[in-house]
């Protein structure tokens, strides 16, 4: 399956964004869905997940609150409010078989290419 995440840009603290990841190739509803992201300097971490029904959901406590993941077609998004400068990164998007949900990086299959999201002060 290939992955083309969007929706990164520049927004100021306080702000929201949504991000988009759209699967092309085999059928998207047997994969989970995460997003990821990775800070300058700092290792790739778990931000959200939903199952293949979207029933289940698990967020990153710096998450909790504040994004939403879910899920429509063959598209997964990851909609973030109030944003803060912390959460500037690359977020990427992530596709994985396993049945369990699943916060583990090396469990996912497929990824996007990412896409930048920068929140100033």
């Amino acid at each position: 399956v290939q992955l083309q995440a969007s929706g990164g840009g520049l927004v100021q603290a306080g702000g929201s964004l949504r991000l988009s990841c759209t699967a092309s190739g085999r059928t998207f509803s047997v994969y989970q869905m995460g997003w990821f992201r990775q800070a300058p300097g700092k290792e790739r971490e778990f931000v959200a997940a939903i199952s293949q029904s979207g029933d289940s959901k698990n967020y990153a406590d710096s998450a909790k609150g504040r994004f939403t993941i879910f899920r429509d077609k063959n598209t997964v998004y990851l909609q973030a409010n109030n944003l803060k400068p912390e959460d500037t990164a690359v977020y990427y998007c992530a596709a994985s078989s396993r049945l369990f949900i699943t916060t583990t990086r090396r469990l996912y299959d497929y990824w996007g290419q990412g896409t930048l999201v920068t929140v100033s002060s």
